[in-house]
């Protein structure tokens, strides 16, 4: 039985919110790359960077292909895409109002 789930927009920005995540996603911008590579572009070890990239992989932002030993990632820029203008509709969802606020607190 597999569990289909859909990242929520809050997903997505919390997985991009982490440094190493985002560094992740700015290497893949430029294409496919291999773990081992991306290891060697961040310096880090083969577990952080798979720990990372399966946040990523959850959060629908990346997507891996095994070939043979090596396991490669590209980025899902759709979703990249979707997640800007999905953000905005979610934080205005009615008009804006351009006058004066009639009910401030202060």
């Amino acid at each position: 039985m597999t569990t289909l789930t859909v990242a929520t927009v809050l997903d997505q920005l919390k997985a991009l919110s982490h440094e190493i995540r985002f560094e992740l996603v700015r290497h893949l911008a430029g294409g496919e790359r291999c773990v081992c590579d991306l290891e060697a572009l961040l310096g880090l070890p083969q577990s952080k960077v798979s720990y990372h990239l399966g946040i990523l992989r959850e959060a629908e932002l990346v997507c891996s292909e095994q070939r043979g030993k090596n396991t490669y990632y590209t980025l899902q820029q759709d979703q990249l895409f979707q997640l800007g203008g999905t953000l905005l509709s979610e934080i205005f969802t009615g008009p804006l109002a351009l006058t004066h606020q009639n009910k401030s607190i202060c």
